[in-house]
């Protein structure tokens, strides 16, 4: 190597042991997080779906249903495949998200935060940032592999299948390793190359996901052929594998191929551009800031709006999604109905089915709370929370201001979601007003659990607010495998189930409301705010390490 490349890298080993040690709890928590979460959805469709005949039965219902294949690609009646249909996009966004975030932490977020330039006096090389953000998201991706080929191994899988499952959904994140590394090089901002990131994860899922809408079914009405838009999708190239239906690994080298791609424009791009900069020039503000604007409530609305925005399209589409399949339900039998209708608490199966999946959505809600909560420790390491404070506002109306936005938009959401499916199902069942009040009401009686979980985030935000991501996001997943759509088909203790605030929500439409469980679960929800709001008043601001 000649000595000018050779100081284009410089440094890079250390970088790379220091973004390593920055990562060392996060990426450990999202190896745990999505291992479990694996394991835990795995075990329970061998569970539910332990006869044959109820499996084939299953894979039928969503190979047939167009709205189902949006979300999926069968391959044919397997429980691994199964799980593959439900769970891969949610996997795969996951894993291109954890990607996304460890490259722009290591690259943009340093370049706005001052770290880069303090760096840059040092001998580090102009290429040496990037490529630790790279080698060691690429590496994290790795392991992620491995956790979930073994996760899924041990809910007794076979085993080519569970390691082609799991490096199928590592290979997704390692694409959106490059798209994040490209998209750094784009944006003068943290929030401008994770958006454009996100906006690229969700064109992939709409393009693999119309593939399979368009798709062809076999006679048996068990395995779906995708057409040619999935294959303009890395999350389509993932699920071309097909680790329980055939075990293609060719599909994976589509991947490595973007890669490389990508990894080659962000180099290029970045020797085109000064540090801290982006290539995009940013867009000019008005000259006057809207009088909403002046208040904590109005500012975080403003920096949150593209997630709420981004959330609301999907909670509407899945609703949509979910409604149309009331008809299908009605005619399930076997292990299937029984599911349901553990799940949902009633031997009725279309009320059963109502409430697991207003359960479900009570709980994207909770994670949808977690995520703009969180901003908090964002706006707290950025430094846009000190001048803020320097105004007059206090820090109970700074985090008054984040609850507000999160609580009517978590209501929202949920009511977006409760619409939607009732639309659907009346179109199936009809009184579709009916429906929709139903769903409605029996929405807005989950989000009090949900706000419990955020309650718990602006807490963690508070005591411990170097831990707070991975503490939260922990507590989430717990808080979801240890509730009624995991627990029960996990054999959890009821002890482990009741610490779950989705234990506790009442399981409407199908069964009368009562106060109680909800004056508890909002009174908790409330004691954590207030123990939270205790702790930030006692203690100082916390500066990144």
């Amino acid at each position: 190597m000649s000595g000018g490349v050779a100081e284009q890298f410089a440094g890079t080993a250390r970088l790379v042991r220091l973004a390593a040690r920055r990562d060392r709890y996060t990426t450990a928590a999202w190896w745990a997080g999505l291992g479990l979460f694996v394991a835990a959805t795995t075990a329970m469709f061998a569970d539910s779906l332990a006869e044959q005949v109820n499996l084939v039965r299953e894979t039928q219902l969503v190979a047939t249903n167009t709205g189902m294949r949006l979300l999926g690609l069968t391959s044919g009646p397997s429980i691994g495949g199964y799980m593959l249909h439900r769970e891969f996009v949610t996997l795969a966004a996951l894993a291109a998200l954890m990607s996304t975030f460890c490259v722009i932490r290591h690259t943009r977020q340093n370049e706005e935060l001052g770290r880069s330039e303090m760096l840059g006096s040092t001998v580090v090389g102009r290429f040496a940032a990037l490529t630790a953000g790279v080698l060691v998201a690429l590496a994290a991706d790795l392991v992620l592999a491995v956790v979930l080929g073994l996760a899924i191994l041990s809910a007794g899988q076979p085993v080519e299948g569970s390691f082609l499952a799991g490096a199928s959904v590592a290979a997704v994140g390692a694409v959106w390793v490059g798209v994040a590394a490209v998209t750094s090089q784009l944006s003068s901002t943290t929030r401008g190359a994770s958006g454009m990131a996100a906006g690229a994860l969700a064109a992939a899922f709409v393009l693999a996901g119309i593939g399979n809408m368009v798709g062809t079914v076999d006679e048996a009405g068990l395995r779906v052929t995708s057409g040619w838009p999935s294959w303009l999708s890395p999350i389509g190239w993932g699920q071309q594998t097909r680790p329980f239906g055939g075990a293609h690994w060719a599909p994976l080298l589509l991947c490595v191929l973007a890669l490389g791609v990508l990894i080659a424009v962000a180099a290029a791009l970045s020797a085109r551009r000064d540090v801290g900069r982006g290539l995009w020039p940013e867009r000019r503000g008005r000259g006057a800031a809207v009088g909403w604007l002046l208040s904590p409530v109005g500012l975080t609305w403003r920096l949150q709006r593209g997630a709420f925005l981004g959330w609301a399209a999907a909670m509407a589409m899945f609703g949509l999604i979910f409604g149309t399949l009331t008809e299908q339900i009605q005619n399930l039998e076997g292990d299937a109905r029984d599911w349901w209708t553990a799940a949902g608490g009633t031997d009725v199966i279309l009320d059963a089915y109502r409430v697991s999946i207003i359960q479900m959505a009570g709980m994207f809600v909770a994670i949808y709370l977690v995520q703009v909560l969180l901003r908090m420790r964002v706006d707290e390491v950025g430094g846009t929370l000190e001048p803020m404070l320097a105004t007059g506002v206090t820090r109970a109306r700074w985090v008054a201001g984040h609850l507000v936005n999160a609580v009517a938009g978590a209501t929202a959401l949920m009511v977006l979601f409760a619409v939607c499916m009732g639309l659907t199902a009346g179109q199936v069942l009809g009184s579709t007003a009916s429906q929709v009040a139903d769903l409605i009401g029996a929405g807005l009686v989950q989000l009090p659990g949900a706000l419990v979980v955020g309650a718990a985030v602006v807490a963690a935000t508070s005591v411990a607010p170097s831990w707070s991501a991975p503490v939260s996001w922990t507590l989430m997943l717990a808080m979801i495998v240890a509730g009624p759509m995991f627990g029960p088909s996990l054999n959890l203790p009821d002890a482990v189930q009741d610490l779950s605030p989705f234990t506790h929500s009442p399981k409407a439409p199908a069964v009368p409301v009562t106060s109680g469980p909800l004056l508890t679960l909002t009174a908790i929800g409330i004691a954590l705010v207030l123990a939270g709001l205790l702790a930030l008043r006692r203690r100082d601001l916390a500066l990144p390490a």
